[in-house]
């Protein structure tokens, strides 16, 4: 009889080596999926942060070209979407639906012919959200 246990066991081992390593694998899955989403995050808040820039500059050439505006926001809108599906992380979330907000307020500005409209709410959100980001 002891000759039949040594297999058995040796299977448990082989067995207990096997859900080890595929535990380890998840874990380090996982935390690759985390660093990717934070990756995709800074990238994406970096990108909005550009196309911040980009609406301050086409608001002060709105004169000029006020499609320019129109198409800053819309850039900033397709970002903020793009972000928002990568994330489950509660100040992420809220530092993109703030951002929309402002977005919101300032391309309805711009509809209403505000040549002017106030963009500290869009910079102030676009700050909190590379915040959250990188933190």
């Amino acid at each position: 009889m002891p000759a039949s246990r040594r297999p058995r066991r040796g299977r448990v081992i082989v067995v207990a080596a096997t859900m080890a390593a595929v535990a380890l694998t998840a874990g380090l899955t996982t935390g690759c999926d985390a660093v990717d989403k934070a990756l995709d995050c800074v990238q994406t808040a970096d990108a909005i942060a550009d196309n911040v820039t980009d609406l301050r500059q086409a608001v002060e050439n709105a004169a000029n070209d006020p499609a320019k505006a129109d198409a800053s926001l819309d850039s900033i809108d397709k970002s903020l979407r793009e972000i928002g599906g990568k994330t489950d992380d509660a100040d992420v979330d809220k530092a993109v639906d703030d951002l929309r907000e402002a977005v919101d307020n300032v391309r309805t500005a711009v509809r209403d012919g505000d040549d002017t409209p106030d963009l500290d709410p869009v910079t102030e959100a676009a700050g909190e959200l590379t915040k959250v980001c990188t933190s």
